[in-house]
């Protein structure tokens, strides 16, 4: 049950995180980080309880982590771009 908790929380997450590049706000970058961690988290716990296949689930875990963190970091300048453009306005 866990497994597929973590692979939904990992989909969602790369969805919102998408979103949120394109329609940039606080809340969504919010909810980008609190999808991060959940699938961190879960993903913690699935190597500590069957680390049988630990290389390769770590290989894929840090992927997706880099791809998703990008995604981010590049929704978050989106975002302080917009907000400074409302500022000089």
């Amino acid at each position: 049950m866990i497994v597929i908790f973590h692979v939904f929380a990992a989909l969602l997450s790369i969805a919102v995180t998408s979103f949120t590049y394109f329609k940039p706000t606080a809340v969504k970058l919010r909810v980008s980080y609190g999808l991060i961690a959940t699938t961190l988290a879960s993903g913690f716990y699935l190597v500590f309880t069957a680390p049988a296949h630990m290389a390769e689930v770590c290989t894929m875990g840090l992927f997706y982590v880099a791809v998703v963190s990008v995604g981010t970091v590049a929704a978050r300048g989106k975002l302080a771009r917009l907000e400074r453009a409302k500022v000089e306005v």
